[in-house]
């Protein structure tokens, strides 16, 4: 039956069990990818850990999980966060993933579940300076066939024609992971230009000594967005 001459009460009925379950496919895929993160983080911590045994204490690689939806790795000065939203999206329709063969045989393998990867200074937690900056170094999108692709700073960028043919394994994850740790140790924290912070208030003062919030970012006052997602090379 052609869906205009459905009743409005049974197009709701079918969209609802059509996307319903389509979500809960792409949710269960994202939750086991982000089981399979965990499992990743914790084994690489302790392997590059046994690689470093005989070096500085200080530079040994701390795994944490934070809960049902996210973990963190602390490697040195820094702490990569990876955190997965419980929720699932739909790309914009300007996104290029809507020009792939395999999206536009059927729009439904456009939603995905999304796992963000966040690089803070570990200072950052240690002093509570809540104002801290944090930035996104890479995403992983996972639709209900299990298929990726990931949206990230220099090698963490993977093509979209790749989006339909590269299924989501443990190898990929840990190559994923590698990369945002690699990019990370290559990504340092930079002087703000004098013009930033040549005033000061009392209260920015007062907060520094009580509480350690004078906010610190790596790119703090210089240009950080997306201008060079996939084209860093």
């Amino acid at each position: 039956m052609d869906n205009q001459k459905k009743e409005p009460q049974e197009l709701i009925v079918d969209t609802l069990i059509e996307k319903s379950v389509m979500k809960q496919m792409v949710y269960d895929n994202t939750i086991e990818t982000f089981t399979t993160i965990k499992s990743v983080l914790h084994n690489l911590a302790n392997d590059l850990n046994a690689s470093i045994k005989n070096t500085e204490k200080r530079i040994r690689l701390e795994y944490r999980d934070r809960g049902k939806f996210d973990a963190e790795i602390r490697i040195a000065g820094d702490i990569l966060v990876f955190s997965m939203h419980s929720n699932v999206f739909k790309f914009d329709r300007d996104h290029n993933i809507w020009k792939l063969p395999y999206v536009q045989e059927n729009r439904l393998n456009a939603y995905c579940g999304t796992i963000n990867i966040y690089n803070f200074l570990t200072d950052s937690f240690k002093y509570n300076r809540i104002d801290d900056l944090g930035y996104l170094v890479g995403r992983i999108f996972i639709n209900r066939e299990n298929h990726y692709f990931v949206e990230g700073k220099r090698q963490m960028g993977f093509l979209y024609n790749n989006f339909g043919q590269a299924i989501l394994d443990k190898e990929s994850i840990k190559k994923i992971i590698e990369s945002a740790m690699l990019y990370t140790l290559d990504f340092d924290l930079l002087v703000p230009p004098y013009d930033l912070v040549k005033i000061a208030s009392v209260a920015q003062m007062n907060s520094k000594i009580d509480n350690a919030k004078l906010q610190t970012g790596k790119r703090l006052g210089f240009k950080f967005n997306s201008d060079d997602v996939l084209e860093e090379k």
